[in-house]
């Protein structure tokens, strides 16, 4: 008998009697049925059972069901008093001794119980008894199985132990499963152990909603059916197997919509993806046909590259019941689980766009892989922020489209746990798996799900165990790698069939009824399909909703209205210089503040931090958001930014920007936990949904960027030219060459310039706080949205001449996308080169240049590299006819501009009919690192291309 020492569960049974006779609500209410009962023999019962007074006395937990005591057998009590009712002591000790037993075997089917569940609709699992879950475990025997036990639990008041064991199987052991006993929280537990063991155990499916799951089937084999009989072993990467997928979907939409839900985000992977694009997010079948026949999803002039159909996203207000709810798939690349955080991002915009405090009217669906969900990290970031302030959103429904298998790879090879969900309960997140082939469990999966997230605003997870009929995809050879599992697969029935079957046996439909509705689906594809060779777009709906009123970018200024008044500029500085007076604010802090109020009052020397301190407070002056997440961005990690304060005193945070007026927009800004990836994919997303917002991601380091390089090629650079997607994100990215090492250098600008191409994102590399505080007010200020990808300052912070003038922020300035050479000693007759550069390496140039004395050299810094500013270049080159033109940068020659600038600026100087066709590079050798890691050799290199440059 597995069992702690007597005392240890007398001194349960005494701590839990204290608290019953001190508080009745305290003790869980099968307990206070059985503690009345003994009236007062209580008192009796507990002291023989306490035994010596020097007895251990534990405390026990008494405030959830689900902790129980552990059993042990009882003293010898023979001759001991008996209660008024007749019932002796060793009787009463018995019965609490079998109370504890039957509630220990409870608490191990609440654990253990999915171990011996029938989940594998293809019947390959083999389910050994697991030990813990048989009655002998905890002292039981045959004689006992007929016996009578109080349990007050599991729906049961008394029972025999052959009946308790009998609910016990059939709450936890059927083709549905549950895990939640890992999560700390009581109140959870308890809720779940109600819902599981009370309502849904007894829930009898109607007709209407069996009618509603057999249409769900239907259409969801009906459409994979249609599509393989039309375009035989055409690459779809269909649901078959999988269908019950469909009827999870549909009844979290059903019950969701009664519960309070306006709109929901989908995001998924491509396996599925045109059925639910079609059957859920009802996307036209005739659309659909038409692209597998070739033609455009979008009207002919609608420019891009497009993408293949499983990757699409769709969008729809759709009715349901008597509601209307807004649904949205979210287009995805081939990057299995990358649209996770983008999906949550979305979310989290639109609960704030709505002013959903309580984050219960939009939420978010995320269908995964059962290869991917354990496999790809960006699940593991995505379900990390589920439950921070920053990133909350009342919790996502995850759904695992659990088909056993990863391409080739089977569950064996691709994890070492049983189930793919095990990461979720990182998060405490309770976990539901179902047999694909039963959909009536499906069913109460979905609206546990809801009911879950709806009261505790946290993420659950659905695991639907199915199958894929195919390969991985339709002509795909699958028993080349899993002969017995798709011999298996090969003679299945359909879960459309199983299900069927079981309506026609219990008498809810005939199998007739049942035929018309199939073959009355399938006319309505063949309709579609007859309609699809002539079917034209005509419409685009990148322009929709919270885009309605923005335009397609076009021309090459773009300079959009960014200056902002005197007097505006003294109210804001005002504001972002302000804490309350009972604030304890940190005596450096408040010397820079003192600095910051001095520069605007004197209208010089406006430093970085002061110029994007104004940007932000401008835009929420005129009422829009701004939402700002990164490591570290709170202070800043070079200690300049200071937008959230901390009271030395209490610890309590402030941010001034929130503080300009009572009517501003809203500032939001968070440090994010230690990941790029989901981090930037959650605020692309935020940005993809609210248009009007300024979102902004920094890099604690630009180099660290990388870690979320799949964000940046599969959504940022390319988005909206595959799905028609428009997005403002900024990426702010701290680069430059300061002898850092190879790992505090550079932000990879070489890969953004490489990505750029049909006018699809924004690069640039600012030099003076004025053009930063313009470059980031022209984000919201034009009528379109472009990302824009900004390599941002270390050095320059508090660098003496990187400064600004209170008139390079006012009403007639705005963004220079180059600056001209602007030295007072320069005499553009005499230059004899022309030093084209961006960033950093400017004030190294400049200094020397005066350092020096040399007056013929003109440097000209090319602040936007992307939109390449070609026509801002050949007006700066004219003015130096002869002029030997070079570029100079402090990054490799692989490295940096350079070969993105190469053939550009030639192609500029032959535009401007210019002596010279093509510049000459000036900078660092090709080298594999981005920089090196001595500071000697850095200012050695360093001063080499200074030299060079300046030809000295």
């Amino acid at each position: 008998m597995l069992g702690l020492p007597t005392s240890v569960s007398a001194s349960f049974l005494t701590d839990l009697y204290a608290n019953y006779r001190k508080d009745r609500s305290s003790v869980d209410p099968s307990w206070v049925s059985f503690f009345e009962s003994l009236g007062d023999d209580g008192n009796a019962l507990i002291a023989e059972l306490k035994g010596a007074s020097w007895s251990p006395n534990q405390p026990a937990n008494t405030d959830d069901p689900t902790i129980l005591p552990t059993p042990a057998p009882a003293k010898d009590t023979k001759g001991a008093p008996k209660g008024d009712g007749g019932v002796s002591l060793e009787q009463l000790k018995a019965a609490v001794q079998d109370s504890a037993r039957v509630s220990t075997l409870i608490r191990e089917y609440r654990v253990r119980g999915h171990l011996e569940s029938t989940l594998d609709p293809l019947g390959l699992w083999v389910r050994e008894e697991h030990p813990e879950l048989k009655p002998e475990a905890y002292g039981f025997t045959a004689a006992d199985m007929d016996r009578p036990m109080m349990v007050n639990a599991i729906g049961l008041q008394t029972a025999t132990l052959k009946q308790i064991v009998a609910r016990l199987r059939q709450i936890y052991c059927g083709t549905m499963a549950f895990e939640y006993m890992h999560i700390q929280n009581p109140e959870q537990r308890k809720w779940l152990a109600n819902k599981i063991e009370n309502e849904l155990v007894s829930t009898v499916v109607a007709k209407p909603d069996q009618q509603n799951l057999l249409t769900d089937l239907i259409k969801a084999e009906g459409l994979e059916t249609f599509l393989q009989k039309k375009y035989t072993g055409t690459k779809r990467f269909g649901l078959e197997g999988g269908e019950g997928t469909i009827c999870a979907i549909e009844e979290i939409l059903r019950y969701g919509a009664q519960s309070g839900i306006d709109e929901i985000a989908i995001g998924m992977a491509h396996r599925g993806r045109l059925n639910i694009l079609t059957n859920v997010v009802q996307k036209p079948y005739v659309t659909l046909f038409a692209e597998f026949q070739g033609a455009s999803a979008n009207p002919d002039d609608v420019q891009g590259s497009g993408d293949v159909k499983y990757h699409m996203g769709y969008s729809v207000d759709r009715e349901i019941g008597k509601k209307t709810m807004h649904l949205s798939l979210t287009a995805n690349p081939s990057h299995l689980e990358a649209v996770n955080p983008v999906v949550v991002g979305k979310v989290r915009a639109k609960q704030l766009q709505r002013k959903d405090e309580k984050r219960q009217a939009v939420m978010a669906i995320l269908i995964h892989g059962d290869a991917a969900f354990p496999g790809q990290g960006v699940v593991g970031e995505t379900l990390l922020l589920s439950g921070l302030d920053g990133y909350n959103t009342g919790g996502s429904i995850n759904i695992v489209i659990n088909n056993q298998i990863g391409f080739t790879t089977t569950p064996e090879y691709g994890r070492f746990t049983p189930y793919p969900t095990e990461i979720a309960k990182s998060i405490q997140a309770p976990i539901i798996h179902v047999n694909g082939d039963d959909p009536e469990a499906i069913f109460k999966a979905a609206r546990l799900a809801i009911d879950y997230r709806q009261t505790f605003g946290s993420d659950i997870v659905l695991d639907i165990i199915c199958y894929r009929r195919h390969g991985h995809n339709e002509s795909d050879e699958p028993a080349f790698t899993q002969p017995i599992m798709y011999a298996a697969i090969k003679n299945k029935a359909t879960t459309l069939t199983v299900f069927s079957d079981h309506l026609a046996n219990t008498g809810a439909f005939t199998a007739d009824e049942i035929a018309k509705q199939k073959q009355a689906f399938e006319d309505k594809l063949e309709q579609a399909f007859q309609s699809a060779p002539t079917y034209k777009s005509n419409k685009a709906d990148m322009l929709d909703g919270a885009w309605t009123g923005f335009e397609l970018a076009s021309g090459l200024e773009r300079r959009g209205e960014t200056g902002i008044d005197s007097d505006t500029l003294k109210k804001l500085i005002t504001a972002i210089t302000t804490v309350p007076s009972d604030f304890a604010l940190n005596s450096k802090i408040a010397r820079q503040f003192e600095a910051k109020k001095a520069a605007i009052e004197s209208g010089h020397d406006i430093d970085w931090a002061t110029a994007e301190a104004l940007a932000f407070g401008s835009l929420l002056d005129e009422g829009m958001t701004v939402r700002f997440t990164g490591q570290d961005v709170g202070r800043g990690t070079f200690s300049q930014r200071h937008a959230v304060l901390f009271d030395q005193t209490t610890g309590k945070r402030y941010a001034p920007l929130q503080h300009i007026k009572p009517d501003q927009g809203k500032f939001e800004i968070y440090e994010s936990p230690l990941s790029e990836y989901a981090v930037m994919g959650f605020e692309y997303g935020f940005s993809l949904a609210d248009p009007k917002a300024l979102v902004l991601w920094e890099a604690q380091f630009g180099d660290f960027v990388n870690g979320a390089q799949i964000m940046i090629d599969q959504f940022i650079t390319s988005a909206e030219t595959k799905w028609l997607r428009m997005s403002g994100l900024v990426l702010l990215l701290p680069h430059g060459f300061e002898g850092q090492g190879p790992e505090h250098s550079s932000a990879r600008l070489e890969r953004f310039l490489q990505a750029c191409a049909e006018d699809n994102i924004q690069v640039a590399n600012c030099s003076t706080p004025a053009n930063y505080f313009h470059i980031l007010r022209r984000q919201l200020h034009r009528k379109f949205r472009k990302p824009l990808v900004l390599m941002t300052p270390k050095s320059l912070l508090r660098h003496k001449l990187c400064v600004s003038t209170a008139a390079e922020f006012g009403e007639k300035s705005s963004f220079r996308r180059v600056i001209k050479d602007e030295w007072k000693e320069l005499d553009a007759k005499k230059v004899r080169r022309v030093v084209l550069c961006t960033g950093k390496v400017y004030y190294d140039l400049f200094q020397a240049r005066e350092e020096r004395g040399i007056n013929d050299v003109a440097l000209v810094r090319v602040e936007q590299l992307y939109p390449f500013p070609g026509d801002a270049i050949q007006r700066e080159v004219k003015k130096y006819p002869k002029a030997e033109i070079v570029w100079c940068q402090e990054e490799p020659a692989n490295q940096g501009a350079w070969t993105y600038m190469d053939r550009r600026v030639e192609n500029a100087l032959i535009d401007a009919g210019h002596s010279m066709t093509r510049p000459r590079y000036i900078g660092r050798p090709e080298s594999a690192a981005p920089a090196t890691g001595s500071l000697k050799r850095h200012n050695v290199e360093q001063a080499k291309i200074v030299d060079e440059a300046l030809g000295k």
